[in-house]
């Protein structure tokens, strides 16, 4: 193993756990925002306990993903000064503005709205968690601008070996950023969509276990109550509504995600023609899809690939929209690829131990491969799972059954399976570069950059290595504490966000929000809840 490798290792690990984070963040934030708006027009107290509920879970998530986002920001510096070098003048404008702009809003009106219960006016303290939430989505378009510049570099000419930028706008309205961001944001909508299903129907499954719901002669659900544990018929109403709010976030976000995934796809057909080759294991040119291949996949030539079962055209209309013409296959894109850009890295000192070494344009075809259907498979299943659900929960409830909860509760895992898959896809099948260059006709095909020239020069292989052992296990202990503090909450329920449900006082002292007590302290009670704080 050689220091690019543990380079890419490194960053590879801290950016996938980011994005654990981050589309969670985005897409329940979003779905938080909505609820209150429902509460603010219609008073209802099932809405005003699914803003609190679902809010504190999404600040849990909102604070592990700012440290854990703050690592990547160092890790250009640190492992990847020569990426830094011939990047900086392109990402310094986008990054900026998602510093800046984008992530200072969303932390100045996200402390708004968490320290502004009961002490702004309603509409107006609304009008933080939108404009918090829109500051995520915005951060994201950013940070989405600087990674399809990656995919695709525009508005930009060489300058003594650095890309230089001469056009913001073409950076801000790459091709490959619109459908990037759309996509991503429809992902991350399933995400949030599966969590509030899962969590859900765990929720009334612990209603059905314990006796409080029944169901009668038809199958439709007999509210209880059991007020002493704050599971009234409130409850009830706010767990069979996040369910359904959930599973049909999951659904429509699945077709977004769907319809942005076949123009983001038609675009790599276009501009990175051999990751999508890699992805189907196209060793030679056709129109069939690859539904299952066989063989050695990660093998430099593809030959030992064997396709077991296909459909014919669809890989054609993947690519061009139609059902007949023939897609180039990996053996065809190689010699393409050598004659524009070499069959062997240059000698210079730059590229390390890599200098002089063959170039091998095919990226790890067991990664592109798998990770295509992975991401296309969890997807699928988590809307099916979501369809079901909305049919199953019909009659105000859900099956007695354990295994069926577990299922749900496990199936949360599927839309964050899907979202890594595809981005993992993403970053590695532009290999072996890190700017992938662009097609010619743009008339910027110089643009490019490989791996093997980004990682820093001055960094030792020993160093690099003590860094990503001390990255990974903090990120454990990271993912341990949020975890257990998720657990904590959704074992909980709607309490363990409004503890004044289970210690009212006899007066309400607020001011016109529904919730009795003072912030932090319901019923007069000193809380020791470390994040009380929120409310």
């Amino acid at each position: 193993m050689e220091a690019l490798d543990i380079a890419r290792w490194q960053f590879g690990i801290t950016t996938v756990y980011h994005f654990l984070m981050v589309p969670l963040t985005i897409g329940l934030g979003l779905v938080v925002a909505a609820l209150q708006t429902a509460w603010v027009r219609t008073g209802k107290e099932e809405y005003l306990r699914l803003t609190k509920f679902w809010g504190k879970l999404f600040l849990i998530n909102f604070i592990m993903g700012v440290a854990t986002g703050l690592v990547q920001e160092f890790q250009f510096g640190m492992a990847w000064s020569e990426y830094s070098r011939f990047v900086g003048d392109v990402f310094g404008a986008p990054l900026a503005l998602e510093s800046l702009l984008a992530f200072f809003t969303e932390s100045v009106f996200l402390g708004l709205w968490i320290f502004g219960w009961k002490r702004l006016p309603q509409k107006l303290h609304l009008a933080t968690i939108w404009l918090a939430t829109g500051a995520s989505a915005l951060s994201a378009y950013f940070i989405l601008a600087a990674n399809s510049w990656m995919q695709h570099p525009v508005g930009v000419e060489m300058v003594d070996g650095r890309a230089v930028m001469t056009d913001i706008w073409a950076i801000l309205t790459n091709n490959t950023l619109l459908v990037a961001f759309p996509h991503t944001i429809t992902g991350a909508f399933a995400v949030a969509g599966g969590f509030l299903l899962g969590i859900s129907w765990y929720q009334l499954w612990k209603r059905r276990r314990d006796g409080i719901d029944t169901v009668d002669a038809d199958g439709r659900v007999v509210v209880g109550e059991n007020a002493a544990i704050g599971r009234d018929r409130t409850d009830h109403a706010v767990w069979i509504k996040a369910l359904r709010i959930g599973a049909a976030v999951a659904v429509v976000a699945f077709a977004g995600t769907a319809i942005t995934g076949d123009l983001q796809g038609k675009l790599m057909f276009e501009q990175q023609p051999m990751k999508m080759a890699a992805a189907e294991a196209a060793c030679h040119n056709g129109t069939a899809f690859s539904v299952l291949s066989v063989g050695d996949v990660g093998a430099k030539d593809c030959e030992d690939v064997q396709t077991l079962i296909e459909v014919p055209g669809v890989l054609s209309f993947l690519a061009n929209g139609d059902f007949n013409t023939p897609v180039e296959g990996v053996n065809t894109l190689i010699p393409e690829y050598q004659e524009k850009y070499g069959t062997h890295l240059p000698d210079d000192p730059m590229y390390g131990e890599q200098a002089g070494q063959e170039i091998d344009y095919l990226p790890v075809m067991s990664v592109t491969y798998w990770g295509f259907r992975i991401m296309i498979g969890f997807g699928g299943v988590a809307a099916i799972a979501a369809a079901v659900a909305l049919w199953v929960t019909r009659k105000g409830t859900v099956p007695e059954s354990k295994w069926l909860m577990r299922l749900a509760v496990f199936g949360i895992l599927a839309p964050f399976g899907a979202n890594s898959a595809g981005w993992i896809f993403t970053e590695m099948g532009r290999q072996p570069f890190v700017v992938v260059p662009n097609p010619s006709f743009t008339g910027i095909d110089n643009v490019f950059m490989f791996t093997a020239a980004a990682v820093s020069p001055g960094v030792s292989m020993a160093e690099l290595l003590f860094s990503v052992i001390s990255f990974t296990v903090i990120y454990l202990a990271l993912l341990v504490v949020e975890v257990r503090l998720l657990f904590k909450y959704v074992r909980g329920g709607v309490p363990s966000a409004m503890p004044e449900l289970l210690h009212a006082s006899d007066s309400d002292d607020g001011d016109g929000d529904g919730t009795p007590g003072t912030p932090g302290t319901p019923g007069g009670r000193k809380s020791d809840d470390v994040l009380d704080f929120a409310y």
